[in-house]
């Protein structure tokens, strides 16, 4: 399986103002050939911030997710934008949602949400040593509740019916693995 298929054609078949959706028809080394379509993200991709206030208190935000119809307790995140980095756009959105800017940003990993149509990465990062700053505007519809939590409570945090995003799940956990030093930073 180390060969991979080879790309015969690709095409936009559909396209909002949020997706592009591309068909990508392939021949793989046994001669099958198929489509596959997928989701094109931005080529920049997004951040996903976890906010460390404190040795033990965590910041998360409540927000408005049309895909589910409810507030979700979720981690700041947002596009980054062309030409900023990966640091440089998680301290922004840090600024935009939550208020706060970061003396000490750290690229924990990247991450698919689903690699088999998307190709979207998600970039987490964990932001310490935060202080107060001026409001940003930024693009959300309404200001974010900010929630202060308990690290230790993880477990939790988790399980709570309004916490279901998958890369806030996974990002918590990567994050508490990284404080305890059971986990390094991607380069």
């Amino acid at each position: 399986m180390s060969n991979k298929p080879k790309i015969l054609n690709q095409a936009i078949v559909a396209q909002s103002r949020l997706f592009r959706i591309e068909q990508v028809d392939l021949r793989f080394s046994n001669g099958v050939e198929t489509h596959y379509e997928r989701m094109l993200g931005s080529t920049q991709g997004a951040v996903l911030i976890v906010p460390i206030l404190n040795e033990s208190t965590l910041l998360m935000i409540k927000e408005y997710c049309v895909g589910v119809e409810r507030y979700e307790l979720t981690l700041p995140k947002g596009k980054i934008d062309s030409g900023e980095s990966i640091l440089d756009a998680a301290n922004r959105e840090l600024q935009e949602e939550v208020g706060y800017a970061a003396g000490k940003l750290t690229h924990l990993k990247s991450i698919s949400l689903a690699p088999g149509y998307s190709t979207q990465f998600t970039h987490i990062v964990v932001a310490e040593e935060l202080y107060p700053c001026e409001s940003v505007d930024g693009d959300e519809p309404e200001p974010l509740e900010v929630v202060s939590l308990d690290l230790e409570q993880l477990n939790e945090i988790v399980v709570q019916e309004e916490c279901t995003e998958g890369r806030t799940i996974a990002a918590l956990y990567l994050t508490r693995e990284f404080l305890n030093g059971n986990v390094e930073a991607q380069s």
